[in-house]
């Protein structure tokens, strides 16, 4: 058989298998490997719901995807191009997602009966049930070559069955034409301190897997993906928890004023808090709290002394927080709050990524509450966000809720690493002398925010809280005034439309159809609409990243086109939200509640109808 090399721009590889089997490390280090070779990428990480689901049970696969290319990439991909099956349980629940050429490699170790039992198949042959055999289907005995690999190690059985991802690794790297050398670099960063006996083991079995997968005549091709055309600059591969993270400390060091994070974890969102402590020597302050509430409200009291103050969680903890947020609107005090939506109600599929908190953003508070709401839209522009949310609510004195998801979270794709001499300063409105005596809810004549005071000032005492005031601070339950206050508050929100960019529309201002998405549907969207305008049609598209309020030229943009096409991973509740504020426009709907991204062929689909 000849052995052929291909060049190709773009290949999905999906690694599954046992929680165990190190597939989210596994993909991980492929996806930062690409990163380093100068690939464009986007990556899936696909958890189980399950702590510990039963091994070798379908609810317990645990995968990783990455899409790597020569060009620009948008989404993790619909299908992959290969599949790695650590078990028949990770073969049963991924295979759907082959593509018809596509190559499966499975550990042939693990396909006995007990397993392919336990996998839930019918027969005792998984690869003729599930309907794949015309895929190239490569059995290696994995288990069994890490153990030969590591005979003489030293190490344990369980040990060295915990390297056998290694060996997987080494055998996509020779498939993929990927360089090792990051691995190695690797391996002595994550054991050179507590462990060092690991590395030469691990390295071992790298290599192993690499050189056998270059003598078995079982793959014929192998592949390779040039750099993408990137622009100049220093790049790394950022998941979006990390740039929220990063965005917010560069917003504190813009603004001048220290970043505090009081945060309870939950799953998505504990990521930022983890990666905020790191940074103790950037002067972050971070708190774990012992509940949500707690969190928020140590924020709050943050926000009054004078820090940047952020609280992070998801949405049951969201539900949580509500009561303390209406403190925060009532306070007039700037606090960034980021939602990591995950699928719900209740703790529904804690794991899988959502939309679904869109209208608990707008609308979960009692009383007249107006927040100001954004959504980033790629984990690389979280970073952006974050940065942008903490200017609104440091200028603006108002609580800021970032929308974020848990497909950006934990995905990842190359970011370029800014210079923050390109970012605007923010400039918190400080009460001065001039500002005496002083009046707490006395506004700004432009953006309408009340100036800030930080405790301890001589001639700045002042009463702040949840009960109704006058603008000059003093308790009131005066029907007109409360009804000034409200009033007060929701203008003040409404004037960020003025600081925000405006909807700028990709393809004609005017048509027969325009597709609009918010958050994390960004690449889908965009690979969707490409994929219709190669075929010869004309469609338009427009994101959102700012919510509440819209961009003040959401009604001229919307007014151009017969029918808007509302893409969202809920029931319609951003298509309810334009319908409120912008009626009189025929509305379409695109939507998916399935605790996963869409695929673009799902989008391209609705398009096509919609035309």
């Amino acid at each position: 058989m000849q052995h052929k090399v291909i060049d190709v721009d773009d290949v999905v590889i999906r690694f599954a298998g046992d929680s165990g089997d190190g597939m989210q490390l596994t993909g991980s280090l492929f996806a930062n490997m690409s990163a380093i070779y100068g690939n464009e990428l986007s990556t899936f990480p696909d958890f189980p719901a399950e702590i510990r689901a039963p091994h070798g049970t379908v609810s317990g696969v645990s995968g990783f995807q990455v899409h790597f290319g020569s060009g620009h990439i948008t989404t993790p991909g619909d299908f992959c191009d290969m599949l790695v099956a650590m078990n028949p349980a990770a073969l049963k629940s991924n295979a759907k997602w082959l593509k018809r050429t596509a190559l499966v490699l499975v550990d042939e170790d693990t396909f006995d009966e007990e397993g392919i039992r336990k996998a839930g198949f019918k027969t005792m042959d998984p690869i003729t049930e599930l309907g794949i055999e015309d895929r190239t289907i490569i059995i290696s005995p994995v288990t069994s070559l890490t153990e030969e690999s590591l005979k003489d190690s030293g190490l344990d059985l369980k040990t060295i069955h915990k390297c056998k991802n290694m060996f997987i690794l080494g055998m996509a790297s020779f498939i993929y034409s990927r360089p090792v050398g990051h691995l190695y670099d690797y391996l002595d960063r994550k054991f050179g301190k507590k462990h060092p006996e690991l590395i030469a083991p691990n390295r071992k079995v790298l290599d192993d897997g690499y050189n056998y997968a270059s003598n078995i005549q079982a793959i014929a091709n192998t592949y390779t993906v040039v750099p993408a055309a990137m622009e100049k600059g220093t790049y790394r591969n950022i998941t979006g928890n990390q740039a929220i993270a990063w965005g917010l400390m560069a917003a504190s060091e813009k603004s001048g004023r220290p970043l505090f994070c009081g945060s309870y974890p939950i799953t998505p969102a504990t990521g930022i808090l983890e990666e905020l402590a790191i940074h103790k020597y950037l002067g972050v302050k971070t708190m774990q709290a012992e509940d949500e509430i707690a969190g928020v409200c140590t924020a709050i009291g943050a926000a009054f002394a004078g820090d940047l103050a952020v609280t992070t969680t998801s949405g049951p903890g969201l539900s949580l927080k509500s009561e303390a947020l209406g403190l925060a609107v009532m306070t007039e005090l700037p606090l960034v709050v980021v939602d990591v939506q995950r699928a719900g109600p209740s703790t529904g599929i804690p794991t899988k990524t959502e939309q679904t908190d869109l209208a608990q953003a707008l609308y979960g508070r009692n009383g007249e509450c107006p927040m100001v709401v954004m959504a980033a839209h790629s984990p690389a522009h979280c970073f952006d966000a974050a940065f942008m949310a903490s200017k609104l609510a440091l200028e603006h004195m108002t609580p800021v809720l970032l929308l974020s998801e848990g497909f950006l979270g934990n995905g990842s794709e190359p970011w370029r690493i800014p210079s923050m001499k390109d970012y605007p300063e923010i400039r918190p409105p400080y009460a001065t002398e001039e500002d005496l005596p002083y009046k707490p809810f006395i506004r700004d004549g432009k953006t309408s925010a009340r100036k800030w005071v930080f405790p301890g000032r001589k001639g700045f005492e002042h009463r702040v809280g949840g009960l109704e005031k006058s603008p000059q601070g003093v308790l009131s339950s005066d029907p007109l005034n409360h009804e000034l206050m409200v009033k007060a508050r929701a203008e003040k929100v409404a004037r960020v439309a003025d600081a925000i960019p405006p909807l700028e529309v990709d393809g004609p201002a005017s048509g027969r159809l325009l597709v609009v998405g918010w958050g994390g549907t960004a690449g889908h969207i965009l690979s969707a609409v490409h994929d219709v305008r190669k075929g010869g049609k004309e469609v338009s598209r427009v994101h959102f990243d700012y919510i509440n309020p819209l961009p003040a030229n959401t009604g001229e943009v919307l007014s151009g086109f017969d029918r808007i096409l509302v893409c969202e991973l809920n029931s319609g509740q951003f298509a309810d939200w334009l319908k409120v504020k912008y009626p009189g426009h025929e509305y379409l709907q695109c939507n998916k509640v399935q605790g996963q991204p869409f695929l673009v062929q799902d989008i391209v689909d609705a398009i096509e109808k919609a035309l």
